[in-house]
This record gives structure tokens, sequence and C-alpha cells, in this order.
């Protein structure tokens, strides 16, 4: 066929379905809503609780068409998941100590409040047995560990740590005391706490 005929083909098909290629203004309401529906029952009793039944009972969305947007049950948990991740304004001090005080104060305080807290357990649950969970599990806390990279990089340039400081480790230090005592111990993460683990990190001079 030739190339310019095919080009006014193409380009007459274009003109002539220039919604197709437009998500549908209700479609994309209901994906919303399914996503809305979803992230409050994860919130509510995890990944072992959810089930597409209940979100279609939440949202008014038909089973139908749930799984016209999400083939499987696993794939809607993971898309709701997305919405759960940690969002963090990196703290700028002007000191290595203020720095790492302020993100484990605010770390903190998020595992106590955060949505994504309540739902974490049933995540790490499920990677265990999902591979595609054992990602998003692994994403998630990188996004979690994210800020002590560059908490670390403006140390380095400050002179306060030594070239080759390894962020993996320091991040570690900070955050296993922290879930250690949301998920395990549950004592109290007031700011007596934060201190001891950031002096641990960082010796008062």
């Amino acid at each position: 066929m030739d190339d310019v005929a095919t080009g006014a083909v193409h380009s007459d098909r274009e003109e002539r379905r220039p919604a197709e290629r437009v998500p549908d203004g209700r479609s994309q309401r209901s994906r919303r809503t399914v996503l809305t529906a979803a992230t409050e029952l994860l919130e509510a009793g995890g990944v072992g609780g959810f089930s597409v039944d209940a979100v279609a009972r939440r949202s008014g969305v038909a089973k139908t068409t749930i799984y016209r947007h999400w083939p499987t049950r696993e794939a809607l948990i993971l898309e709701a998941c997305e919405g759960l991740d940690a969002r963090y304004d990196v703290p700028d001090t002007g000191s290595l100590r203020g720095d790492l005080s302020a993100f484990v104060a605010d770390i903190a305080r998020m595992v106590t409040q955060a949505g994504w807290a309540s739902v974490l357990p049933s995540i790490v649950d499920a990677a265990e047995r999902s591979s595609e969970f054992a990602v998003m599990h692994s994403r998630i806390q990188r996004g979690h560990a994210a800020p002590v990279r560059l908490i670390v990089d403006r140390a380095i340039a400050r002179g306060e740590l030594p070239r080759g400081t390894d962020p993996a480790e320091l991040a570690a230090a900070l955050l296993g005391p922290v879930f250690y005592r949301r998920w395990f111990s549950r004592e109290p993460l007031d700011a007596s706490f934060v201190d001891a683990v950031v002096s641990r990190v960082v010796p008062r001079a």
C-alpha cells in the first residue's frame, strides 16, 4: 500500500475517532471511587481482610466494572497501595544531628498516624509469599530510607561525615528501633526515645 495513502487513512481515522484516545470521564471517576474504597478497606483490615466483594459494596461500583480495570484482587491491592507511600519533606536544619532528629521524629509520628502504617505489617506478610508484594515492600522501604541519603550527602559536604559513609547502614540504625517499638515492643515513641536513637548514631559533642 502506498505510504501517502496509508497516512491519509490513519489521519481520517484519527479525525473520526478522537474520543477513543481520551479516557472516559465516568470510567476515571469509577476508578477513583474504587481506589478510595480499596484504600479505606486496606487501612481498616490490611491485605488479609481485603476482598473485591467488599470493595464493590463500599464503592457502589459493580464487580464486573472493577474487574475490567483490575483483573485480579492482587492487582487492585497493589495499585491501592501505591497511594499509601510515605511522603517526606526532608529536613534541612543545617546540622547532621538536627536533620536526623527531625527525620526520626517525623517517622515516629507517621508510624502511629499515617494510613500506610496500619497496612505495612500485612504487606510484609504478603511479601513472604508473593514476588509482587515483595517488590512493593522493597519499594516502600527504599522510600522510607531515601531522605537519609540526602541528609548524609549534605553532612559529607559540611564535613560532618567522612566520604564513603553508607546511607543504608545509617537508615537501618535509625529506622530499625522505630519499627521495633511500633510493631514489636509497642513502647512509646516519644521525644526521649528519638533523642536516644539519634545519639547512638551521632553522639552529642
